[in-house]
């Protein structure tokens, strides 16, 4: 009976000691920071040749984060970030430029965004005709 009741002490004082500060900290909430708030805007976007996402294989993926600033492995965050911004995320609300001369060969090119756009999940994917048509539509967002 004593050896049943110290094995059962010892478990419950190692239980404590092992998972106590990690329940504390996974309850605590932590304190805000004035003007740190913002809702989240990061996304993934890829591009690769062929009809669908399904069926190709990425060339090429970055990482583009809007907010609080325009970061992420992007070559151009800022311009990136303000474009979107400017159509308020909707990355189908993007226009062709009328500056860019395309051939009508077919290559396709799929482009892809998965993330989230100021705390709202977003989910994106286009096949254009070649990269050229690609460029124009989307400017500096797809030209990684």
């Amino acid at each position: 009976m004593r050896n049943t009741a110290r094995w059962a002490t010892t478990l419950a004082l190692t239980a404590t000691a092992v998972c106590g500060p990690l329940t504390g900290a996974a309850l605590a909430d932590p304190a805000p920071v004035a003007g740190s708030l913002y809702a989240p805007s990061a996304l993934v976007l890829t591009v690769g040749h062929g009809d669908s996402a399904a069926t190709s294989t990425p060339l090429r993926a970055v990482t583009l984060s809007c907010a609080p600033t325009a970061s992420g492995t992007h070559p151009a965050p800022v311009q990136a970030c303000a474009e979107l911004r400017g159509v308020g995320g909707d990355v189908t609300a993007l226009t062709a430029r009328d500056d860019v001369l395309c051939t009508k060969q077919y290559d396709p090119v799929v482009v892809t965004v998965d993330g989230v756009w100021q705390g709202k999940r977003v989910s994106y994917e286009q096949t254009f005709a070649n990269s050229c048509v690609k460029n124009s539509y989307l400017s500096s967002v797809f030209t990684f």
